[in-house]
């Protein structure tokens, strides 16, 4: 077998000239469960079998057996290209996560690239939501989300590529040529993956992740590599504008030691100045770096990160939009 190497991301994944691609990580498999510490119960669901787009529920404990919920359409990270809802990083994240904020959630599995370059995970998470969103009249395929989602507090959020995607999902719902039948109340976008073709801040400063960084939207998107692309840059002069921002509160969530961090801020800062009619917040944790609240998440960094998501996801409505 031809052994030489195409292109590669250390740690991440590597293709080779004849065509494998070797996964490097995210590749386990938690089964879905009820689990005993905190009594959130999981499962996994079909959504489209023609392009095996799934999703793994997640349900907390409940008090009452009519109890509604906030819903949140969950996104997860690995750059486009690599994890899955499945694996034991994310199954475990979510279940911290629903636990704490007791919410029910729907952790999106859309395809990977370089096998299904983008727009596919676009295309899958619309289609994921969509079908998410079919339930709103409690006429559904799925019994958890017709007797305990609470569709008047929708929410979309993600890790980095899946923040990425969570935003770019809110932009499409605030088009008005698209129809998604419910308001998405806010988004939450931990440690977004924004980018651009000119170094903000100090991404010129870490030279080996920006280059890195460089590479990364032409190898998961080769129809239009130019990191200008408004769904990778926001702030791209070709891109619409953010005051269409189809949702009406925003929580971005930046580590200092991630090389992202300065896109999350002017990400913020853009949304803020945008004329939007929102509220955006930001909260940035100091001495870590991207994705820091998987390697611990008995942290107390990771619980602040997760108790910040949660007071977003249960706090009331703006009192305009």
């Amino acid at each position: 077998m031809d052994s030489e190497v195409l292109i590669e991301f250390p740690g991440l994944i590597t293709v080779y000239k004849d065509d494998r691609t070797e996964r490097l990580i995210g590749t386990d498999f938690v089964p879905p469960s009820t689990n005993p510490q905190t009594g959130v119960s999981s499962k996994d669901v079909t959504i489209i079998p023609e392009t095996n787009v799934s999703a793994r529920l997640f349900l907390p404990k409940l008090t009452n057996p009519n109890q509604k919920l906030p819903l949140l359409v969950y996104f997860h990270g690995g750059a486009f290209c690599v994890s899955s809802p499945f694996t034991s990083q994310f199954s475990n994240y979510l279940n911290a996560l629903v636990a704490e904020a007791n919410v029910i959630a729907v952790s999106v599995n859309f395809r990977n690239a370089p096998e299904h370059p983008i727009p596919a995970a676009y295309e899958d998470s619309w289609a994921a939501l969509q079908w998410v969103v079919s339930h709103c009249n409690s006429q559904g395929p799925e019994p958890w989300l017709n007797d305990h989602a609470d569709f008047e507090r929708v929410f979309l959020g993600g890790e980095s590529t899946g923040a990425n995607i969570a935003h770019n999902l809110a932009m499409v719902a605030g088009d008005p040529e698209f129809s998604l039948n419910v308001d998405i109340l806010g988004i939450a976008l931990v440690h977004p993956y924004f980018w651009g073709s000119e170094p903000i801040g100090s991404e010129a400063l870490q030279p080996e992740a920006k280059a890195c960084m460089d590479k990364l939207w032409a190898f998961v998107c080769p129809e239009n590599p130019d990191n200008d692309d408004p769904r990778v840059n926001p702030e791209s002069i070709d891109g619409p504008s953010l005051v269409g921002l189809g949702c009406r509160r925003v929580l971005v969530c930046v580590a200092e030691k991630d090389i992202l961090r300065d896109r999350g801020r002017l990400y913020y800062e853009a949304l803020g100045r945008s004329g939007w009619m929102g509220v955006v917040e930001i909260m940035e944790t100091d001495g870590v770096a991207q994705g820091f609240h998987f390697n611990d998440l008995e942290s107390h960094k990771a619980k602040d990160l997760i108790t910040r998501l949660a007071a977003f996801y249960n706090r009331d409505n703006p009192p305009f939009f």
